[in-house]
């Protein structure tokens, strides 16, 4: 059908009629134009990196090393800008631990060579969903090394690269188009793992609170003018930790399950990481948030350790860990995510209620370990230079420490502080005087070598797309402390002729500073506290620095906000006790791909397909293709006397084992576990990898080599 044309229609009517009936055509025919508020970008980018090899990053267990992958890691990346694009915020959240300064500023980098002033520090908020299972190895800073073995290239690189290429196809898919907000409750899925600390805050701030967790999930939803669905962006407190701390496959947890859930439903027909449909599932005030909803136990007695300390009567501290409501972690991953998806689900079918308005971000570098912070008209107080506690030893119930420290203490312990000061040195009086009542374990605000061990230069940012305000925090907010901040930005919007504000809290964004409690978590000394690093009023520096921020962009103030030193980039290109890489090798009358142990010739749907390979080391496969793909499931289409790929290596239901031999040996196993839906008729596994073998002295080279299991048969029960 041809579009009117406004000749026809100012000779098709009387001339009384013609300015009204004009108008209302215009309305039906642009109603495209109509339907669009924003300009709006969707992307998603793989950024899994190594999944061998190498540690992982979150529990901070040196010998939680990669030993294979799960699922895979990805960047999803949303655009906002208003109509006449003379404003852009970009929100990204990644399948990772947390985002680090290095990380942050080496995109940004590299978002300025390719996009010029476009997209900056003050637009550009980088979230990590905060898995515990994904590849170490990304921080500048030296207490991060200690367990990661340094700063591992490869997986910095990955991570960079994946971001860039999200935010690349979220540019390049840019189009008119609506954002939604909705809100509900999500049941059955968090507890608080440090209530004791929880309980310490005011009974009458607590009495405004059903809960000890905040059970709210908002979601943002976004459709193009035509009404394409696009994705969204959901924020909800829960730690991604229900893959505990014996898991050694790379993996985005439950989140990332549920992400899994949502995009595999909309991008019908397509591989997981395939299709145009983003679901996000950022973290936010997830500090005491677990998902391990049965609580603590010893596991050596199965008796209650729901104490202040978190310790059993036999092993201490290191016998009381969180269970999941599942059959193992696999399960409890499942349901969590599952959990979070269907009312994800719920919330985006029924979200209606429409975002508008202009968009604005404002930014700020804080030295966080000198701010002045006014209490009142007559207090002012100081944060302090990092440290941890003895407490932040004794890990959660989560991921318990390995030498017994215990959480909740205000005492220290004269052994382990000699040994701290013959190692690294005495904390200064001034530092210990600020952190009270925390004993201090580390003072790492004065260790500088061989770089500082914590960072000062730390951002601040808020974004604002219409009512909605998005509140950037470089940590992990215990849920009272992101009730104050929020409630304290939200008020601050009210009081400059903005109301009505929906203020969300992204977790863990731009640089990693570990804990925020309340000053009255803080009194408790608990891990979460232990973790604070800049001391007893850490959250009330940082209300203060929001509220700036939120200030400006409510009264247009923004260009008057002072930038702040900005942090530093150390000169560090890979420094790292990561093994090098070594050259492959096989057994006797074996070549690289070979089947090793066969799959069965039939299985039932609910049982395990196994096949195990002569294997090479998966990092070569890191190193040297930036997606690649470990492994797909086959059937065999007889129509077209073809295979057809079902799963990869991001399904759910395949999990890839490497097992590192002797003398350059390895295998690998991978694993189908087969779902009831599962169409009967024939099948194949396939292993893709790369094999590393020297051409010279001093020059090594990375072959791919593939191996194909026997072909079997799913039939029925």
């Amino acid at each position: 059908m041809q579009p009117l044309k406004k000749d026809w229609v100012a000779s098709s009517v009387p001339d009384s009629a013609c300015s009204c009936v004009t108008n209302l055509l215009f309305i039906i025919i642009d109603s495209n134009e109509v339907l669009a508020n924003y300009l709006l970008g969707v992307g998603r980018a793989d950024c899994t990196g190594p999944v061998a090899d190498i540690p992982l990053m979150g529990y901070a267990n040196p010998d939680q090393v990669g030993g294979g992958l799960l699922t895979r890691l990805y960047s999803r990346a949303f655009i906002m800008a208003d109509l006449d694009d003379s404003r852009r915020v970009v929100f990204v959240s990644a399948d990772i631990g947390m985002v680090s300064q290095r990380l942050r500023l080496e995109v940004l980098k590299k978002l300025k060579s390719k996009y010029g002033e476009l997209y900056q520090h003050d637009n550009v908020i980088l979230s990590g969903t905060h898995t515990h299972s994904g590849p170490a190895g990304y921080f500048q800073y030296t207490l991060f090394w200690i367990t990661s073995k340094g700063l591992i290239r490869p997986s910095l690189n990955a991570i960079v690269n994946g971001i860039v290429k999200s935010i690349d196809i979220a540019h390049q898919n840019v189009r008119r188009g609506r954002l939604f907000i909705n809100r509900g409750t999500v049941q059955n899925s968090q507890i608080n793992r440090s209530p004791f600390s929880y309980l310490a805050n005011p009974a009458s701030e607590r009495s405004r609170y059903s809960s000890n967790t905040d059970k709210e999930m908002v979601m943002l939803k976004m459709v193009d003018s035509n009404g394409q669905e696009l994705g969204f962006i959901s924020w909800f407190a829960v730690h991604p930790v229900s893959m505990n701390n014996t898991n050694r496959l790379v993996n985005s947890d439950n989140v990332g399950y549920a992400s899994y859930l949502f995009e595999q439903e909309k991008n019908k027909g397509m591989l997981p990481g395939e299709g145009s449909f983003v679901a996000a599932f950022a973290s936010s005030n997830l500090g005491d948030v677990s998902p391990n909803t049965k609580g603590p136990f010893c596991v050596n007695t199965g008796e209650s350790c729901d104490n202040p300390q978190s310790t059993c009567p036999v092993g201490g501290a290191a016998m009381c860990m969180a269970m999941g409501p599942g059959n193992d972690m696999f399960d409890s991953t499942r349901i969590i995510g599952q959990n979070i998806y269907l009312k994800a689900k719920e919330l985006y079918e029924k979200a209606s209620q429409e975002v508008t308005g202009p968009l604005s971000s404002a930014h700020q570098w804080v030295n966080m370990s000198d701010v002045l912070v006014e209490l009142n008209a007559t207090h002012t107080v100081k944060t302090c230079k990092p440290a941890l506690g003895h407490s932040f030893a004794a890990g959660t119930i989560d991921g318990v420490g390995g030498l017994n420290f215990t959480q909740g203490n205000l005492e220290g312990d004269p052994f382990w502080d000699e040994i701290r000061d013959l190692l690294l040195g005495e904390p200064s009086n001034e530092t210990k005087d600020c952190h009270k009542p925390k004993p201090i374990l580390f003072s790492t605000g004065e260790m500088t070598r061989p770089h500082p061990w914590h960072p000062d230069i730390v951002d601040v940012q808020i974004a604002v797309i219409g009512s909605l305000a998005i509140v950037a925090v470089p940590g992990e907010l215990t849920t009272m402390s992101g009730r104050r901040l929020r409630e304290a930005v939200k008020r601050e919007f009210d009081s400059h002729g903005t109301p009505r504000m929906d203020v969300v809290i992204a977790g863990l964004c731009n640089v990693y500073t570990h804990y925020i409690t309340t000053y009255e978590e803080y009194q408790i000394q608990r891990y979460e506290a232990a973790s604070t690093i800049y001391g007893p009023h850490t959250l009330s520096a940082y209300i203060q620095l929001y509220r700036g921020l939120a200030r400006a962009i409510a009264t247009n103030t923004v260009q008057d906000l002072p930038p702040g030193p900005e942090p530093p980039l150390f000169n560090i290109s890979n420094l790292t006790l990561v093994p090098a890489l070594t050259v492959d090798r096989v057994p006797v009358n074996k070549t690289f791909g070979d089947v090793l142990q066969e799959v069965r010739q039939q299985y039932r749907a609910g049982e395990v397909a196994e096949v195990t390979f002569v294997g090479a080391n998966p990092r070569n496969s890191a190193e040297n293709a930036t997606e690649h793909n470990f492994l797909t499931v086959e059937r065999y289409n007889s129509t077209s006397d073809s295979w057809q790929v079902v799963k990869n290596d991001a399904s759910w239901d395949t999990r890839f084992y490497w097992t590192k031999g002797l003398f350059g040996r390895s295998n690998v196993t991978i694993e189908w576990h087969i779902p009831h839906d599962t169409e009967l008729g024939i099948y194949r596994i396939r292993y893709f990898g790369h094999y590393r073998k020297n051409l010279s002295i001093s020059h090594a080279v990375s072959f791919p080599f593939e191996g194909t299991s026997s072909a079997f048969e799913i039939t029925a029960p």
